[in-house]
């Protein structure tokens, strides 16, 4: 008996069948049997079925004699079920990797409840992904199981049944079935869930809701649009006949409310003549059910009214929004007016030559080498005043929070900002400045960048259209014209910059201030780290840290399976994992690597805001083609670069010097290469260090420990200090490989 039976109705999707059968088939957990309905389908999904259960025999092909829509397919699937769970799978839904063996792993942990509810992800016929908006529900539900009563924001969830697996004998004993419709979902999700004793959830998408263009049964304008009525029909008189549940009435009665208005208010689902009959049904429905006593909540009383009331309450909303829109506009207008006024007449006051402003990664708080610069000059130039931009409240807080006690810091945009911008004598970023920030004569605009470059920057990216999408190339490198120093830490970096942008700057060979931690690093504070992180004592710690990529929107590939990667570390290794800070807001977390943190598995250090600590307390990296590397060489540790995909991001972003010829140690072009440096042992042997020692001489070589005093002294105090000592080698091969280039 497989552990999952997976039912698939199938009608005029053959464009996605396959991807959808492929990506439940190609699961790396394959206790799963797959019951695929063909619903009289006018195209070749019959066929396709067919093909597939021929060379697959955990498929059945089931051909219905006649249509009978999606819920009636469902039905006809279940008899044919064996597994412990029903998945009920839309055909033009997919999988993502690893899913079932998730849930597998979940249904395990909590002991077989009734139903697991899982995470899911839109993803749009044009490429983009969007996490389900209401992810954290299913985080805040804590280990364990809970009934509907107990946690009744599960109810919140879209009303579907695909993001569900469910326990068949529960099914069977509640005698659950799918009606005819189009919300055919909705008189089988609410009573299941109501009458479910024992409901989990995983924090994990283990699925791809596919956004059609065209197609969508529910974007489709028609009066069949009225089946939702009889749907909550048939969810109320579930209630009727099961008392124990009357104390989910008033819940129902304003959801049904708020789900019949949604489908009016949408412009595409009811043809215009049919609008009002659909508000008057809806109407007496709500009446009809309305709870003795009930209060209605005030966005639901238009239901008391009539069609034409709703209307002008409809219209009403829009002029008002439109008359807000217009008064946002002219207040703006007005505001900005008066900054300009006031922004002219500051620029005649002389600019304070005490005053420094930093900002790192687009004003996300206290980071990078503009905080090494700022907490140096604190301490040797106390009379140097530092005020730090943030991009709002939230991250004000955090930079608070990682501030001395009588810091500075302003919101971008407000007062403040432009008070502190217009008199500043010192700019001091690791990004580009706003645009509308203007140089003014004599201000000093230090920037740090954001380590050694080895995929294409700036000018350079105008010969890789995908890399640059989105990018102003030309707008950047005049904001880059307002730059008065670069620092470097190496002269690959003082060749790239100065091609990348081709501007007024003068490149100063400081060493970068971020890595001055690293190359006085004490064996104290990686242990501090270690704790916090909850590393047991004695583990090596193996950090990973791959780049976004640009030839995938969202920038997100999944390279390695973790969750193999951890186990194949074997005991006494602990896996933390940190992915490209433009990763860590998207769904990217979301495909697996926050369960896997949940379940101990590894350690999810994605949030963490200090990179040089995670540095600090691992033992080896493994990256791609991450500028970390270049930092982390700075600890004579070993590095070993995965680059299985090496030709697809260097043709689509470009490298200014192929990193597995020149590597910082092993290299491994597939996944079995990587397991086995680990399994060997090779990861560390004399090959690696000599290579890290060629690496570390060719990119570390200003990186002596002092970079940010030499910043403060000779940038911000104007006092002389010696040049970083290097051991003077030759250009190294990156670097002349870009001279002879240009």
């Amino acid at each position: 008996m497989p552990r999952f039976s997976v039912i698939i109705p199938c009608f005029k999707v053959q464009g996605y069948l396959r991807e959808c059968l492929d990506s439940v088939l190609e699961q790396s957990y394959r206790d799963v049997e797959v019951i695929a309905v063909d619903d009289r389908s006018p195209d070749g999904c019959g066929a396709i079925l067919d093909e597939y259960a021929a060379r697959d025999e955990r498929v059945r092909a089931l051909h219905l004699p006649e249509n009978v829509g999606l819920g009636r397919a469902r039905n006809a699937g279940m008899p044919h079920a064996t597994g412990d769970y029903l998945f009920f799978l839309d055909s033009d839904d997919t999988l993502t990797p690893g899913a079932l063996r998730a849930l597998a792993d979940r249904l395990a942990q909590t002991a077989d409840p009734d139903v697991l509810v899982f995470d899911y992800a839109r993803t749009y016929w044009w490429g983009g992904t969007r996490r389900n908006a209401l992810a954290r529900v299913l985080a805040q539900a804590g280990e364990g199981t809970f009934t509907a009563a107990e946690r009744p924001e599960i109810l919140s969830l879209l009303m579907v049944v695909w993001n569900k697996v469910y326990r068949r004998d529960f099914v069977e004993r509640e005698g659950f079935a799918f009606p005819p419709g189009y919300y055919e979902d909705t008189p089988w999700t609410f009573p299941v869930l109501l009458s479910a004793g024992r409901i989990a959830t995983l924090d994990r998408i283990c699925l791809n809701y596919r956004q059609r263009r065209r197609g969508s049964i529910l974007s489709t304008t028609s009066r069949r649009h009225f089946d939702i009525h009889e749907q909550y029909e048939r969810v109320f008189a579930y209630l009727d006949a099961r008392p124990e549940l009357a104390g989910w009435r008033p819940f129902l009665h304003a959801k049904m409310g708020e789900h019949c208005l949604d489908v009016l208010a949408k412009p595409d689902r009811l043809p215009p003549s049919a609008r009002r009959a659909f508000f008057r049904r809806t109407a007496e429905l709500f009446r009809a059910h309305r709870p003795e006593g009930a209060a209605v909540p005030a966005g639901l009383r238009v239901l008391e009214g009539g069609y034409a009331a709703y209307r002008v309450r409809r219209e009403a909303g829009r002029a008002g929004r439109e008359l807000e829109r217009r008064a946002r506009q002219a207040r703006a207008a007005a505001a900005g007016r008066l900054a300009r006024g006031r922004s002219a007449v500051r620029a005649l006051r002389p600019l304070d030559p005490h005053l420094v402003v930093y900002s790192a990664f687009s004003h996300r708080g206290v980071l990078g080498d503009p905080a090494a610069i700022y907490h140096k000059a604190r301490e040797i130039a106390p009379h140097l005043r530092g005020v730090w931009v943030v991009r709002d409240e939230e991250t004000a807080a955090a930079a608070a929070a990682a501030l001395p006690p009588d810091a500075e810091y302003v919101l971008l945009g407000s007062a403040g900002y432009r008070r502190v911008t217009e008199r500043a004598a010192f700019f001091v970023n690791n990004v580009n400045w706003p645009g509308a920030l203007a140089k003014r004569p004599g201000s000093v605009h230090i920037h740090t960048h954001q380590g050694t470059p080895l995929k294409y920057m700036g000018a350079d990216l105008l010969t890789k259209p995908g890399a640059r999408y989105g990018l102003d190339v030309p707008q950047m490198l005049r904001r880059a014209d307002r730059w008065d120093y670069s620092l470097v830490a190496n002269r690959h970096s003082e060749l790239v910059w100065e091609r990348a942008y081709p501007c007024r700057f003068r490149s100063v060979r400081t060493g970068s201030p971020r890595n001055d931690v690293l190359v006085g690093a004490d064996a104290d504070h990686g242990r501090r780290v270690r704790a916090r992180l909850g590393v047991p004592d004695g583990h090596t710690v193996v950090l990973y840290a791959p780049t976004c990529r640009d030839y995938r929107r969202g920038g997100y590939v999944e390279r390695i399976d973790l969750a193999r990667f951890a186990a194949d570390l074997g005991a006494g290794r602990t896996l933390v994992v940190r992915l490209h800070p433009s990763l860590a807001a998207g769904p990217a977390r979301g495909m697996g690597l926050a369960e896997l943190h949940r379940r101990g598995v590894l350690i999810d250090a994605t949030d963490e805001p200090h990179v040089t600590d995670l540095m600090l307390a691992s033992d080896v990296l493994v990256t791609d083609y991450s500028a970390l590397m270049f930092d982390y060489a700075n600890l004579d540790r070993p590095i070993v670069v995965h680059a299985d995909d090496l030709a697809a991001y260097t043709a689509s972003r470009g490298t200014y010097f192929d990193i597995t010829a020149e590597a910082p140690g092993h290299v491994a072009r597939s996944y079995r290469e990587l397991a086995w440096l680990f399994a060997s042992g090779a990861w560390r042997d004399e090959e690696a260090a000599r290579l890290r020692a060629a690496f570390a001489g060719r990119f570390c070589e200003f990186d002596d420990g002092r970079a940010a005093e030499r910043v403060v002294r000779t940038l911000l105090l104007g006092e002389e200090m010696p040049a970083p000592a290097t051991a003077r080698l030759p250009a190294p091969a990156a670097a002349r490989d870009l001279l002879t280039s240009w």
